[in-house]
């Protein structure tokens, strides 16, 4: 094929459109899948049972797929799974999952990841998502949709970060943060709603419901769980109703400023 690279190495049983942009010095797996409009450039490297969804861009001496930094892992049939439309700038680490949880990494489409960002073993990642250079996600860690995450943050292990949210940069995540919310620091706290965000998706009626939840969910002398509680119960909003589960639900604990 003409648009691979002479110099690429291509193990016998690899499946490549017949349009992807294979570059110089690459190595792509036996079991990996790569889709149609894929482009993986100069010296990166596809490891393992690694599938990359079409028009995925994979930057110069990105490591996408390569065995997860677990001292448990045994091996096992395990899978990195890449949506489309996804870029992957240079020197990105991703693992696949580990049989001791569902054997899969799961990345959504169209999210940027800038240089150095890491996902580890069995991270879910959702859709339009962008995290800047050096962002590191620790195992099991869950990321939604439309998350922003600052340079430098590290996500710990379980780590649960809803829809809109938005992190700062060099944070350390060691709770879950609810979807529409904005939090910072070293632990990263909770601080406000991600107003910037959610005033550019969303209408002006589910703005004002958020920040009417907001007030009640985390400024409540009653604790931010039994006023999500009341709340779910009252309100017919959606996002309220989203936000309010999410609190409900999490298993990490929500950190944010008692006031």
């Amino acid at each position: 094929m003409s648009n691979i690279h002479p110099t690429a190495i291509i193990e016998d049983g690899a499946k490549i459109s017949s349009d992807a942009i294979i570059g110089a010095y690459t190595f792509i797996s036996k079991d990996a899948k790569i889709a149609e409009g894929v482009k993986i450039c100069q010296g990166a490297q596809i490891h393992g049972n690694t599938d990359i969804g079409k028009e995925t861009v994979v930057f110069q001496n990105a490591a996408i797929g390569s065995i997860p930094q677990d001292l448990k892992f045994r091996g096992g049939d395990v899978k990195l799974i890449i949506g489309k439309n996804n870029t992957i700038r240079e020197f990105a680490f991703f693992n696949p999952g580990t049989e001791d949880d569902r054997g899969e990494t799961i990345i959504g489409d169209n999210n940027l990841f800038m240089a150095y960002t890491h996902v580890a073993h069995d991270c879910i990642i959702g859709d339009n998502n962008i995290f800047a250079n050096n962002v590191a996600l620790a195992g099991h860690a869950v990321i939604g949709s439309h998350v922003v995450i600052g340079g430098h943050t590290p996500v710990h292990q379980f780590v649960h970060i809803g829809d809109y949210a938005m992190i700062g940069g060099a944070s350390a995540v060691t709770q879950d943060i609810p979807p529409f919310c904005l939090a910072e620091g070293n632990r990263a706290v909770v601080k406000s709603l991600n107003l910037v965000g959610i005033r550019r998706k969303f209408e002006k009626i589910d703005t004002e419901a958020l920040i009417s939840a907001y007030k009640i969910l985390f400024r409540s002398s009653e604790g931010i769980k039994n006023s999500a509680k009341s709340l779910i119960a009252d309100s017919d909003n959606e996002k309220v109703k989203q936000l309010c589960e999410f609190i409900m639900t999490t298993k990490r604990g929500v950190p944010y400023e008692r006031k």
